[in-house]
């Protein structure tokens, strides 16, 4: 535990823990998105689009649990904040499964790369459209603005 906690002190101090965490949470929606990929179009013999948005759907749902209580740490007072939160994440998510749509199609159909390493380079495009998705619509840090009379009548 010590390891871990310097590990995190120094990423903190360096500003670079919010990014750390979010490629390692990143990471495991990817695994869970290349699997479930996998699965879907060798295993059931489905085509690479249903294959695809299958894919999605799992690590969408994986990466907003994640991003939502490791990365980002964000905090919801009601079921409308929070469903407002989730409505956002999942339109960003769409813009960037639409980004993976083009990319699936030009790398399979156009370049005729195969299945597997087209996912695993489209998903490289994905983390990082998501990651600014996240950081700058999504999961905004709430900051607590006091008030001048409470500040004033202290001193």
């Amino acid at each position: 535990m010590k390891i871990y906690q310097a590990f995190k002190n120094y990423l903190e101090e360096k500003r670079l823990w919010e990014v750390f965490i979010y490629l390692f949470f990143g990471g495991l929606a990817t695994v869970v998105n290349i699997v479930t990929y996998a699965m879907a179009f060798q295993l059931f013999h489905l085509s690479w689009p249903v294959s695809n948005a299958i894919s999605w759907i799992c690590s969408v749902l994986f990466a907003y649990v994640t991003n939502k209580v490791w990365v980002f740490q964000s905090k919801t007072g009601n079921f409308k904040e929070l469903a407002w939160e989730f409505g956002k994440f999942v339109f960003a998510r769409v813009v960037s499964f639409g980004m993976d749509m083009i990319c699936m199609y030009l790398f399979i159909d156009m370049l005729h790369t195969g299945n597997l390493i087209a996912k695993i380079i489209t998903q490289v495009v994905v983390v990082i459209a998501n990651y600014v998705f996240s950081k700058v619509f999504i999961f905004k840090k709430v900051e607590i603005i006091e008030d001048e009379k409470t500040n004033s009548s202290a001193q």
